[in-house]
């Protein structure tokens, strides 16, 4: 990946498009937003390739994440809360709670910051 900078913000060209990529989210998306939407994104992704794996029928889900920062150390990510809305058919509590610690270790992105950054997760099951 090659990064450009353009003034007020980085920008690389990938196969989808192009990204911008600033410290003010005015003009790009915020190096932590990325952090965060790839964490949150590939465990949500992972998890509900389990679910169905695990023959359960997921027609939605989605992810909330709470992030906490840490002025005194640059501003770092210092926790991760994912939250988990999944809608389907099925769904067992037990079976569930077992997917979601199982795509966590299954994600690359999580487990690219496992003890760096507090990462937990919770969901809530609601019925088709």
């Amino acid at each position: 990946m090659d990064f450009t900078w353009q003034g007020d913000y980085f920008e690389t060209d990938l196969e989808y498009g192009t990204l911008r990529i600033s410290g003010n989210e005015e003009n790009g998306f915020r190096p932590f937003q990325l952090m965060v939407s790839s964490i949150a994104v590939c465990s949500t992704s992972v998890l509900r390739q389990i679910l169905e794996k695990q023959r359960m029928t997921v027609s939605d889900i989605q992810a909330h994440a709470d992030v906490t920062r840490d002025e005194s150390r640059a501003n770092r990510i210092s926790s991760i809360a994912l939250h988990y809305k999944i809608k389907g058919e099925g769904l067992s509590e037990k079976k569930v709670e077992k997917a979601v610690a199982l795509a966590q270790k299954n994600c690359a992105m999580a487990q690219t910051v496992i003890g760096a950054v507090n990462l937990t997760e919770t969901f809530e099951i609601s019925e088709d």
